[in-house]
Parts: C-alpha cells; structure tokens; sequence
C-alpha cells in the first residue's frame, strides 16, 4: 500500500493521510444535505406536471456517486482529490432544465449520462487539451462567475432573504420571520467560521444553524437514535432512469443542456486539478501528471452518478482543505469515499437540515465562484461585455444556459470589431450560430 500510493516519495504516512482525507470529507459533507434539497426542489411552488425527485433516493444517489468517484480519483489518478455532484450544475439542472423548460427530471438525468459518456470520449481520444484550448480563457472565467451570482441568488430565495415582488421583480423578503432569521443567522456563522479558516466551516455552520433552529422549535428535533441513523434510502425511484429516457435527448434544447453540463463540468475539473496539485506540490513542469487518468475519473463517476440518479459528479476545490493538512497520495481519496460511504446510513438528518439551513451554504459557495472576476481581463471592452453578460444573465434569466449562450454570441462580435478576428477559432463561431438558434427557436 505504502509503495503503491508512494508514501515515502511524497514524504506522508497513514496517519497524515488519514487527516486529509476526513478533513476533505467535513469540507464536502454539505454536498449530501443541499443536492436532495436542491434536485427534489424542495420549498419551490413547483407548476402543474412538474415535479422534483425523491429526496431519500437522490441522497443514497449523492453518497454513491461522490464515494465511487473519490474512490477512482484515489486509486487510479492516486491523487488527494474528492469528487461529489457538483455545485451549479445541480442547480442548472433543477431551476433552469427542470422547472425553467419543463423537461422531466428523467431526460435531464439522460442529458448528464450522455455528458458523462462524450467526456471519456474525449478523454481517451487526447482531444481535452485541444478543447480547453479553444475556449477563451476569460469566458470560462465568466462562467464560473455567473454560476457563482446564480447559486447565491438562489441562496438568498430559498432563505426568503430575497422574495419576487409584481412591481420590481425581487425585494427584500421579511427579515423578521423566524425562519428567515435563522438563515441569516446561518450565513453570520458560516462566514465567521470560515474566516476564521476553520476546515469544513460551511458543514460546521450547517450544523451550528440546525441545532440553533431546533432549540427555537423551527427544526424538529431527533426524538431518539432512529431520527439520526437508519438504513439506506431506497435508490429505485431514481436508478436506471438516465437509460430509459435517453432517446428523448435528441432534440436542439437537450442539445444545448447536454453541451452546458460538458463545458461547466469539464472547465471546473481542470481548473480544481490544477489547483489542488499546484498547491500540493504535484505539478511537474507546470504540467499536471496523470491528468488523463484523472479526468477519467471524473467522468466515469458523472456516468455512474447519472445512472444511480444524481447531477454531474465533479471535482471538489474543497479537496483543498485536506491537502492543507498534509494530504499528498490517493490514499486520502480512498479515505474520504470511505466517509461518504459511512454517511449512507445518516439520512435521517435530512428532516434536520431544512432549506433555511442549507441555503447559507449556497451563498457562501457562490461567494468562492465569483473569486473568479478578479481574473477577468475587465480593461479591454471587447472581452468585458461578453463576460458581463455572461454573467448577469444567468441571475436574471434564471438560467446558466442562458448565460452562457449570451457570452459565447457576443465574444465573436465584439472581437470581430476590435480587429482581433483571428484569434477567434472557427467552432466559436458555430457554437455562436447553435446559441442564436437557441434563442429564436427555444426561448
């Protein structure tokens, strides 16, 4: 084992590794509480023929998902890096595919195995590079950004910080309800938690609101062990269904959804590698070794997430958190899927973690994200106005497509009357045309 994970090259032991990857796992826990709520929908008034997805089934589907990904980073890629559904793409997928265009839950679970399946594809065939390269730089900034805007945004809703009003759109919501002041009072507490760089504050502060919500009675209470720990959730209301539905994916709209899951989950994963073994030390040359095994990986855990019935499974920044304590080796992976494993049998604790106390955790998530404007080259006009509209466009329209789809027709236009026409690469032009066809035919 010693010799497999090179403990002694990388100079860690069991016992470092160890930390690392139970420092990983409190980092990420909050994933297995706010993907149920966010994918089930819980809290939204949802239309006539619209519907969520089982809550028990999507946190069984949430643990298995992040346990055989992290399981794959450690083993095969051996690097300290944990993987879970992943943060605005489970967003994307409830507010903007589910309950923005009407699609049921089972297709969009069809769109993330086939985003899952052309990412191993590209991965095998060494095209990724080729890709990443295509894309600008600063829209993929811009992306992480917006998504960042949009997942706060959501945030303060699901509090009812923020509420829809028929004159102005949004308002303040009222701050002197009860629940509202515990998700107040969960943002006060996460952010002061991770201010003061304690590993794992937001799943620290979720805990925190949730026992100040109960002593209040705005949380029930666990009545006795049964209310904590039980069996597993059953995982058939949502296994399989990626398969059944997937011949309904063929149309200009899954079209467009398929493509945004790829582009989110493919930027993110090599932007969260790079960081993680930059600041691990493991980057040799400014080259990341065993990065093919690694984005392997990560879309095989995407495939296997979509088939069990969750979002796209990603790379976590969080990973961070347990290189910070000395993680090193894919052996704090194998650790941290153990964890998620073990979690399988709390799912109990949802009726604890209301939508008051996870939505804290998604403003303080998209807080990070948005870290990405400071990178944008904001100075020249033809690359600011199509990151601005990439990102003010997905809180407004509700939509990360959107977004996205506003950004990418823009960048060649602006480019084009700055003279800069040759730095444009010809698929950004096609893409432009499918996303001016989205916007005629689909919106």
């Amino acid at each position: 084992m010693k010799k497999y994970f090179r403990f002694e090259e990388l100079g860690t032991n069991y016992r470092t590794e160890f930390m690392a990857g139970m420092t990983t796992f409190l980092a990420m826990a909050y994933i297995l509480f706010v993907n149920p709520a966010t994918l089930s929908l819980e809290g939204v008034d949802l239309p006539a023929g619209i519907t969520g997805m089982d809550k028990g089934a999507v946190f069984t589907a949430t643990a298995v998902a992040a346990a055989v990904g992290t399981l794959l980073m450690g083993i095969i890629a051996k690097y300290p890096i944990g993987l879970a559904p992943g943060m605005g793409l489970n967003a994307f997928f409830a507010y903007t595919v589910v309950l923005g265009y009407g699609i049921p839950w089972e297709t969009a679970l069809s769109g993330v195995l086939a985003s899952g399946i052309i990412f191993i594809l590209l991965t095998l065939t060494g095209l990724r590079e080729k890709i990443i390269n295509l894309i600008p730089g600063n829209l993929k900034l811009a992306v992480g950004a917006g998504i960042g805007f949009f997942i706060a945004f959501l945030g303060f809703q699901n509090a009812g910080i923020i509420v829809g009003n028929d004159a102005t759109l949004v308002a303040i919501g009222e701050l002197t309800s009860p629940h509202v002041l515990l998700a107040i009072f969960g943002v006060v507490i996460s952010v002061i938690l991770l201010s003061l760089n304690v590993r794992g504050g937001i799943f620290y502060g979720m805990i925190i609101t949730s026992i100040v919500g109960m002593i209040f009675g705005l949380i029930p209470t666990p009545k006795g062990i049964g209310d904590i720990v039980s069996s597993v959730p059953s995982v058939a209301p949502t296994f399989g269904q990626a398969f059944i539905n997937f011949g309904d994916i063929f149309t200009l709209q899954m079209l467009v959804v398929i493509l945004t899951f790829l582009f989110v989950d493919f930027f993110d994963t090599a932007g969260t590698l790079v960081a993680v073994a930059t600041q691990a030390g493991l980057m040799k040359e400014d080259k990341l070794p065993r990065a093919g095994k690694a984005l392997f990986a990560d879309s095989s855990a995407t495939v296997v997430g979509a088939v069990v019935g969750t979002s796209t499974t990603t790379s976590y920044v969080e990973s961070t958190a347990g290189v910070g304590v000395g993680g090193r080796t894919g052996f704090a992976s194998v650790v941290t899927a153990g964890f998620f494993l073990l979690a399988l049998f709390f799912s109990p604790l949802l009726a604890v973690i209301t939508v008051e106390v996870t939505a804290p955790a998604l403003i303080i998530v998209g807080v990070l994200m948005a870290t990405a404007l400071k990178r944008i080259e904001w100075d020249k006009f033809e690359i600011a106005v199509p990151a601005f509209l990439t990102i003010i466009a997905m809180p407004l329209t509700y939509s990360i497509a959107t977004g996205i789809a506003v950004g990418f027709v823009f960048y060649p236009i602006t480019m084009m009357m700055k003279g800069r026409i040759k730095e444009v690469h010809w698929v950004m032009y096609v893409l432009a045309a499918v996303f001016i066809l989205y916007f005629i035919y689909l919106t």
